[in-house]
């Protein structure tokens, strides 16, 4: 019985630790995915675009931007659900 208490506490600091490391990621990569972006495409500044009414340039920026940041949540919640199957086991 003690044994089991200690799993699921330990899953909890897991997971609890997991999210915590796994929100500052997509925060880093939330700001730092677009600054890439701007320096892979040097002849074209986004922003300004975008505020010219350029929807081209705004759909692509955002569906490039949104599966880099999807992309890493994912690989993040396998490491978070990992990390709590090794703790129940």
């Amino acid at each position: 019985m003690i044994q089991t208490v200690s799993n699921i506490g330990w899953s909890m600091l897991f997971s609890l630790v997991g999210g915590l490391i796994g929100m500052a990621l997509v925060l880093m990569a939330s700001t730092l995915v677009p600054k890439l972006m701007n320096r892979l495409t040097p002849n074209i500044d986004e922003e300004k675009e975008i505020a010219r009414g350029n929807t081209a340039v705004a759909e692509y920026y955002g569906r490039v931007v949104g599966a880099c940041i999807l992309g890493l949540s994912i690989v993040i919640g396998a490491a978070v659900l990992g990390g709590l199957i090794s703790a129940l086991h």
